[in-house]
């Protein structure tokens, strides 16, 4: 079984389901998740975990992401984006200043209303299912955080937006609530995520790509390791006689270790074995004098 995380460029019209399918094929096995969905109309990097690495899918899709949308501004849909039935259409007259002003005010903590077209799911039911039957239903404001905001281009009633931002964030519904903010309405022409945690937009291949080196044998040039995630945590190394815990699970006591320092007592650690086989996450525990698994990657060949 294949295991690591591949930087994949989503194409327009896959869903990120059928990213996963394609990819299934390719490697002929079934263990692989993506590590957040993307609308099938957006394009740009989708991190996926294959074999033991999907235990890193929740982690990365906690992370930060970067994007780069259009906003159409004077235009309001039932889906936020232009995708969508339009409810709504008026000239835009606002000024570049007001844009600019608006724009900005979204930056920092933001208690965003997720769309009904998502897959957030209510009572059970997912969002968009219930948005297809023609149902609405409240939705709590959820807080997220946009980290920085950048107008990249702006000739209205189109503006180009670079956008870091929390989990769970819906750029199309930011786009919308600038619109309302303006008084125009507004809504998203075009999307485009361009990182996840350290993954870069310029470093993603397309399914193409990867089928293609899969059939020359060289898939595995496309792997990158779990533990390189963890790269900014500090490595420590068990001894020998550690295995047996290793391959349990246990906790481990320092004394099992070949080097021990004191800063490392308020870290997250990355634990390797004897071998320099990356085992998995851990923490100090002070009152056992312990390292407590964290999250654990390690499969014992």
């Amino acid at each position: 079984m294949v295991s690591g995380i591949i930087n994949v460029y989503k194409e327009a019209g896959y869903t990120s389901h059928d990213v996963v399918a394609k990819l299934r094929g390719i490697f002929g096995q079934k263990k692989i998740g993506h590590t957040g969905t993307l609308d099938p109309g957006a394009t740009g990097v989708l991190p996926v975990c294959l074999g033991k690495a999907t235990k890193v899918c929740e982690l990365l899709t906690n992370e930060d992401k970067t994007y780069r949308c259009v906003m159409l501004l004077g235009r309001c849909t039932d889906t936020q984006d232009t995708s969508g039935r339009i409810l709504s259409e008026q000239a835009v007259t606002v000024t570049d200043a007001a844009v600019r002003e608006a724009v900005m005010s979204f930056l920092g903590d933001y208690h965003q209303v997720p769309p009904m077209y998502s897959a957030l799911k209510v009572q059970g039911k997912k969002l968009y299912e219930l948005a297809r039957a023609g149902k609405e239903v409240e939705r709590a404001p959820r807080l997220v955080k946009i980290l920085s905001i950048r107008i990249l281009d702006m000739e209205l009633p189109r503006v180009t937006l670079e956008v870091d931002c929390s989990r769970g964030t819906y750029i199309r519904t930011l786009c919308a609530d600038i619109g309302q903010k303006l008084g125009c309405g507004g809504c998203m022409e075009d999307l485009m995520r361009t990182r996840v945690a350290g993954f870069q937009l310029q470093e993603s291949h397309t399914l193409g790509a990867i089928e293609a080196l899969v059939r020359e044998g060289r898939g595995g040039e496309l792997l990158i390791p779990v533990d390189r995630m963890f790269a900014e945590d500090p490595a420590v190394l068990a001894r020998p006689e550690a295995e047996k815990a290793l391959d349990n699970g246990n906790r481990l006591p320092i004394a099992l270790l070949t080097e021990w320092r004191r800063e490392w007592t308020k870290e997250r650690l990355r634990l390797y074995d004897s071998q320099g086989r990356f085992v998995g996450l851990y923490q100090y525990q002070p009152r056992e004098d312990d390292l407590k698994p964290v999250k654990i990657f390690y499969e014992k060949e």
